[in-house]
This record gives structure tokens, C-alpha cells and sequence, in this order.
């Protein structure tokens, strides 16, 4: 620059207000997080879905990019232990391209992780507007609620009453096995970590689920990783019903005219929560706080809600119409929350998980 010239000022972010109720001083938390520039978000949520709550929090926290990294549950948490590995103690550069938040239907797997000490505490602001059952040690948040329910297409089972209770489905697959072969779907345990958390939980609660199991082996069952794609072929009509599939892209569907209903289980319906926590080493980790905090916010909660599969939303402040409480007078009250907690850690137990694997195996073998 030639002398005598004034060098010009560097460009200020323009300026990000504090959220009603939140601690003055957080402003210092959006004044860092804007100096880092960006949050990398690991999510199994899928990116559709994501988009506009990643584009509203872009526009409450200008100059503050979401790098979100759409993966389904295995590959998430493969990926996150991997890259854990290989920084070792060491913290990583501000630009690495590493995670900050992780977002993840497989509660398990998270709970996993924050019990073996890769999350970092954080005491948000939001914390009073969530469940007492959602959060755990103020390091794993739930953030969606979502039950797993029976999804059947409505065309091919008019007439027909479909039981609302696990050993009335075992009963009528046992009888219509043969018509039905290869026309049922559930998840993939294997695949699927969202699949193995309902599976297991559902064999904790009673041995009625190891006798629907070998009904579904019996009627050859095809297995499935995707939720959106289960749920698809069985409006199509290519699959005639859905056992512990996740709710709200069927309801979602529903609401949009699909051929399709849903039955919440009479006995129990388990409902998971998308579990979300920063990671110890996140490189930007005051931009991870405000992402957190955005997504378990009024705001944040009511644009998951309003995507293309209708999120429920985990708080019972919010003006949505998909909330825990509108799903519950709209599924019954049957309704049995998955804690998060070191309650799920059982379920990644190495021997635990071996032994149910290969139960699971046999029982698919008809």
C-alpha cells in the first residue's frame, strides 16, 4: 500500500441481537461465533429437512456459514470416532473440517459418545423449555418426538381391521404370511442405528417382540436403512405395511393425501428423540452453542415442525400444531418416551449387541 494511504477498516459483521430472556452477556457468545464464521454440523436428519432452519439461523447470525453434513446414523458416528482418532489431544485449527455438532436419530450411539467423554457441557439457555427426560448432564439434548408407529397402505387393507397391539400383528402376519411375502418392511438393525435403538427397546419390554419378529422372518420382510423410502413404497403400494417405522414423515404424508395410514401400538409406542450435543473439541464452539441453542429454541422447533415431514416439536411452548402434546391427544396415551440417558447405554454393550444381532438373525430366518 503506498505511504501516507489509511488503510480502510475491516468490514464488520453487521450485528446479531440477544434472543428474548437470554443472558446479556451472550452477546459476547454471537460476537465469537461470528469471528469463527461458521458451524459444521453433522446430521442424520435429512437436508431438506435441515435447509430452512439452517437458512433462518443464517439470517438471525449473519456471517456465521452452517456446513452441514447430511449422514445416515452409522456413518455419523464411524465418521465422528474416526476423525476423534486422529486429532488425538490435540485441538483442532479453527478452519478444520471437522464436526462441532452432532445431530442424531441413533440415541444409543450419542449417548455412547457423551458416557465416553466427547461432548462438552454446555447450560443453555433453552434448557427450561425442554422435558426434564431430554437432557442429560447438560451435554446430550433431545430435540424432536417422534414415535414409532405402524404404517400400513389404506387401499390394500380396505376392509381388513389391522390390530393395534404387537401380539394382534404377529397373529395376523402368521395367517396372511404367504399372501404378504416380501410385502412387509422394518428397519435393517444392522443398518440402521435408529432400527437397532427401537428393535432393542422393544425387546426390554417384553418377550412379545421376539414372537412379532418371527412372524416378520416368516413373511419374509425386507429390511431398510431409509425411513422416507419404506414409507414411500408403501403409499405406492409396492409394500403393504410397516412395522416401528418413525411417524412423522408418514403423518406428514397423510396430512398431504397419501393413501396411507397410522397405528400407534395400544400396548406401548415408543417415541425417540433426535439427540444433539458439541463436540469437546469442536474447533468453533461458540458458533456450535448458538446452533444449539437455535434448534432447541421456540423458533427453531417451530420451523422443524413446518418442514416436509413435520417434526413434533420436544417443547409444549410453541404456537405449532405438531407438538408432544397435540400427538399425544392425536396417537393416544400410550405413549413411552425414550430417555436420554445412560439408560441406552446397555443397548452398546459389545456382548449385549452381538447376542441380539445374532437373536435377530435367527428370528429373520423364519
Amino acid at each position: 500500500m503506498a505511504a501516507g494511504v489509511p488503510s480502510l477498516p475491516a468490514r464488520a459483521q453487521p450485528t446479531a441481537r440477544v434472543p428474548a430472556g437470554y443472558p446479556s452477556d451472550y452477546i459476547e457468545v454471537i460476537a465469537r461465533a461470528q469471528r469463527e464464521g461458521s458451524v459444521t454440523v453433522y446430521g442424520s436428519t435429512d437436508l431438506e429437512i435441515a435447509q430452512p432452519l439452517i437458512d433462518a439461523f443464517e439470517t438471525r447470525y449473519p456471517g456465521i456459514r452452517v456446513r452441514y453434513q447430511d449422514l445416515n446414523t452409522i456413518e455419523l458416528n464411524n465418521r465422528f470416532l474416526a476423525e476423534s482418532a486422529s486429532l488425538g489431544t490435540n485441538r483442532p485449527a479453527r478452519d478444520a473440517d471437522v464436526a462441532d455438532v452432532l445431530w442424531s436419530t441413533a440415541m444409543d450411539l450419542q449417548i455412547k459418545l457423551v458416557n465416553d467423554g466427547y461432548a462438552q457441557r454446555y447450560e443453555s439457555p433453552e434448557r427450561d423449555g425442554l422435558p426434564g427426560w431430554a437432557v442429560w448432564r447438560d451435554e446430550a439434548f433431545g430435540t424432536t418426538f417422534e414415535p414409532a408407529v405402524i404404517v400400513y397402505n389404506r387401499k390394500h387393507f380396505a376392509g381388513t381391521h389391522i390390530p393395534s397391539s404387537r401380539s394382534g400383528l404377529a397373529r395376523l402376519l402368521q395367517d396372511r404370511a404367504p399372501q404378504w411375502r416380501g410385502k412387509i418392511v422394518t428397519y435393517d438393525v444392522e443398518r440402521s442405528g435408529v432400527g437397532y435403538l427401537l428393535a432393542q427397546q422393544d425387546a426390554r419390554m417384553g418377550s412379545e417382540f421376539w414372537y412379532l419378529a418371527q412372524a416378520l422372518g416368516r413373511a419374509r420382510v425386507q429390511l431398510s436403512a431409509s425411513t422416507a423410502d419404506m414409507i414411500e413404497r408403501i403409499a405406492s403400494g409396492e409394500l403393504v405395511l410397516g412395522y416401528n417405522l418413525l411417524g412423522s414423515y408418514a403423518l406428514s404424508l397423510m396430512e398431504r393425501g397419501a393413501g396411507i395410514a397410522v397405528i400407534a401400538p395400544r400396548d406401548y409406542t415408543l417415541v425417540m428423540s433426535r439427540v444433539a450435543f458439541i463436540a469437546r473439541q469442536a474447533p468453533r464452539p461458540h458458533a456450535a452453542r448458538l446452533w444449539l441453542d437455535f434448534l432447541l429454541s421456540r423458533d427453531g422447533q417451530v420451523l422443524l415442525s413446518q418442514t416436509a415431514s413435520q417434526l413434533y416439536t420436544i417443547r409444549t411452548d410453541t404456537d405449532s400444531t405438531h407438538t408432544a402434546n397435540a400427538l399425544a391427544e392425536r396417537l393416544g396415551y400410550a405413549l413411552r418416551p425414550i430417555s436420554v440417558g445412560p439408560g441406552l447405554l446397555a443397548a452398546q454393550d459389545a456382548l449385549r449387541k452381538k447376542a441380539f444381532i445374532a437373536r435377530w438373525r435367527e428370528a429373520m430366518r423364519g
